[in-house]
């Protein structure tokens, strides 16, 4: 692949696991100094534990960051270790699923803290920086969700919406600086946040989670649910230079299920 990420200093933030975790892989296959960042020093190990098991490096970092100064610490300490960073990668944080019985105002703020101001909180850090050398891709792993109502993603789908237009219009106000921004909208994904929105459902309809499971991927044209390593991939090549012309771009990541235009 001409990636071009090659000694390339790329952060990942929800490095630990899932999504994140196969996202730091991906950019150091490609030869990229890869910073993961998670809430959980644990699981940062494990992850860095498995990369290592494939001779691959990860340099991990522990913080909230929904805590705006906690974020800007790490990444500055991040550049002040590696370097000034090339590519950000936010894939942190997910807003929990409630049946809409359950909504309150805790439940958006959650949602918020937990999706919006964590992807938020990297970027602001890092974009100017980016802008002021001429260089720097962006790409937000945000979710179907956004874009297509579901009742037990309320909260969480208000977060993802407000997301794609933060990402179309750094998009916009950047590209003349050299900086690129899009997101990925990955819909059903081989993750826990799959159980998560199972057990939500159960609690809300007393159905069987199998019949549930059985039912949302018969929605799927493609009939089955994405890996965490197809997103991956798409996320890598948006953050690359075989993307150079791309800024501003929402990649839906459903199998066909929307199919529209």
């Amino acid at each position: 692949m001409r990636s071009g990420l090659e000694g390339r200093i790329v952060v990942v933030t929800g490095a630990s696991k899932g999504i994140g975790l196969a996202c730091a892989t991906a950019f150091a296959r490609e030869g990229a100094l890869v910073a993961g960042i998670s809430r959980s020093r644990e699981h940062l190990e494990l992850a860095q534990g498995d990369l290592h098991g494939h001779g691959l490096d990860l340099a991990i970092y522990d913080a909230d960051l929904s805590d705006a100064v906690a974020a800007r610490e790490t990444l500055a300490r991040i550049a002040h270790e590696l370097g000034p960073v090339d590519v950000l990668v936010n894939s942190a944080g997910a807003a929990r699923r409630y049946p809409p019985d359950e909504l309150d105002l805790h439940a958006f703020e959650q949602a918020f803290a937990a999706k919006y101001y964590t992807y938020v909180n990297a970027i602001e850090p890092l974009i100017r920086g980016m802008a002021e050398r001429g260089r720097g891709s962006i790409v937000n792993i945000v979710g179907q969700g956004g874009r297509r109502a579901n009742i037990m993603h309320i909260a969480g789908g208000s977060a993802n919406a407000a997301l794609m237009l933060t990402t179309v219009g750094y998009a916009k106000a950047y590209a003349a600086r050299g900086v690129r921004v899009n997101a990925i909208n990955p819909d059903l994904t081989r993750t826990g946040r799959v159980e998560e929105g199972l057990n939500a459902s159960v609690r809300a309809t007393g159905r069987d989670r199998e019949d549930l499971l059985a039912e949302q991927l018969r929605e799927i044209p493609m009939g089955r649910m994405a890996e965490p390593s197809e997103v991956a991939d798409v996320a890598l090549f948006l953050a690359s230079d075989l993307a150079s012309y791309v800024t501003g771009a929402i990649i839906p990541m459903d199998g066909g299920k929307a199919s529209v235009i």
